[in-house]
């Protein structure tokens, strides 16, 4: 497994466990536009997450766990991601920063053992976490599903006896996606995404599942306490989880400056 993460696995906390993160362009569609609009209201301004628990296991059943806090924001509309590691012991301080940019994702990481920060360049930024399930690719066309124009709202269904908003996304050329679709039920109560399916020409290759009884609230928004996220045909699966989360504060800029990110709570 690998032993440090990329950018996508601290945006892929912040997509996965917020409810896809990114603003979300008004559609053509009146109704597609109310699901997304609906969507829009759990994404707060910034956000701390007190404690962010990774559990990866591998075809093996070999396990990996990873403990540490999370701070999100926006500035100018781009995502600001910092992550700051309590265990395991070898890695505790270990703190990983991503900025999100108009052409190029930047990403720093700070070592105890080294003292130093460095800027992770290309292919390292790739890099999965601990053995994760979803590539940088996966994320980024997350992110792109809900601006682009090639999504369709579909006909209801149910998920655990809760009635969902099903919405497909067709893959642009341009996002460079390796799937032709993608399949996301939304929950039309707390309008958190309840599975999310990728799937390729040869069928759904990977899924993201979060249980109705895990969403949580925290003021007037909901988000995913805990999601799994599974390769279908590597057999292997991370499930992430959420321990306390507060929105609302603004976060000092510290935690999101490659000169000081690493600097303690």
């Amino acid at each position: 497994m690998e032993k440090f993460p990329g950018k996508d696995s601290m945006r892929r906390i912040a997509a996965v466990m917020l409810g896809l993160w990114p603003l979300m362009a008004p559609a053509a569609d009146p109704a597609l536009d109310k699901v997304l609009e609906c969507m829009r209201a759990n994404i707060p301004p910034s956000v701390r997450i007190q404690s962010v628990e990774i559990t990866a296991w591998d075809r093996t059943q070999g396990e990996r766990s990873l403990r540490g806090k999370l701070y999100g924001t926006r500035e100018n509309q781009k995502l600001r991601v910092m992550v700051r590691i309590e265990a395991p012991s070898d890695l505790s301080g270990a703190s990983y920063l991503v900025r999100e940019g108009e052409k190029s994702d930047e990403m720093y990481l700070y070592l105890p053992s080294l003292r130093k920060v460095r800027r992770i360049t290309g292919a390292s930024m790739d890099g999965q976490l601990w053995g994760t399930d979803l590539s940088y690719n996966d994320l980024k066309q997350i992110q792109n599903a809900f601006t682009g124009a090639n999504v369709k709202l579909e006909p209801p269904s149910q998920l655990e006896g809760h009635p969902v908003h099903v919405i497909s996304i067709a893959p642009r050329a341009e996002d460079g996606s390796r799937y032709k679709g993608i399949k996301a039920s939304i929950d039309q109560k707390t309008c958190v995404p309840l599975a999310v399916e990728f799937s390729d020409p040869a069928g759904v290759r990977k899924t993201i599942t979060v249980k109705v009884a895990n969403v949580k609230q925290t003021g007037t928004r909901w988000y995913a306490g805990e999601a799994e996220i599974r390769d279908v045909r590597n057999s292997t699966r991370t499930r992430l989880r959420v321990v306390g989360l507060s929105d609302g504060d603004k976060l000092a800029s510290r935690y999101f400056n490659p000169g000081t990110f690493y600097l303690g709570n």
